[in-house]
C-alpha cells in the first residue's frame, strides 16, 4: 500500500534491521524499543488490523511470530518476552503487527506504561538483531 512505512520496509524500500524474512511476514527491530531487541513483526500483504488477516495466513504469520520470541530469548538471554498487538486503538501503523519485547525480572514494566530507549548507535542496533538473528538459525537446525 502506498504510503505504508510497514508495507516499505517488506518491499525492502524503507531501510531498517530486519533479524527475519519469512514467507508469512517480515521480522525487523522497533525504531523506538521498548528494550533493546525489541521486534515488530508484520505480514507481508497490507492488512491493518488482525481480523483482516485471511484465515490461511494464522498459523503461518504466528508461527514466526513464535519463532521470534523464541530467537528473542535464546539469542539475548531474556527472561521472557511480552508479545503484543493492537488494532485501530493505539497502532501507531495502520498495517497489522505483532510487538515481541524481551523482558527481565525487575525491568520495570509495569502495565500498559512502555516506555521507549533507544539504541546508541545503527551498529549497536545491529548487534542486537544479529543475536537474534543466530537464536532464529539455531532454533531452525533444531527442528
Amino acid at each position: 500500500m502506498t504510503g505504508c512505512v510497514f508495507c516499505g520496509i517488506v518491499a525492502g524500500d524503507v531501510e531498517t534491521v530486519v533479524v527475519e524474512r519469512d514467507p508469512a511476514g517480515v521480522a525487523f527491530l522497533d525504531g523506538r524499543p521498548v528494550f533493546k531487541g525489541h521486534v515488530l513483526v508484520v505480514p507481508r500483504d497490507h492488512i491493518e488490523v488482525l481480523a483482516d488477516l485471511p484465515q490461511k495466513a494464522l498459523a503461518p504469520f504466528f508461527g514466526l511470530v513464535q519463532r521470534v520470541a523464541t530467537a528473542v530469548e535464546t539469542g539475548l538471554g531474556a527472561g521472557g518476552t511480552f508479545v503484543a498487538l493492537n488494532n485501530r486503538v493505539s497502532q501507531s501503523v495502520p498495517h497489522l503487527h505483532v510487538h515481541v519485547v524481551p523482558r527481565t525480572k525487575g525491568d520495570g514494566l509495569r502495565g500498559f506504561f512502555w516506555p521507549r530507549t533507544k539504541y546508541a548507535s545503527p551498529e549497536e542496533a545491529e548487534t542486537y538483531a544479529e543475536r537474534i538473528r543466530a537464536a532464529l538459525a539455531g532454533n531452525a537446525r533444531e527442528r
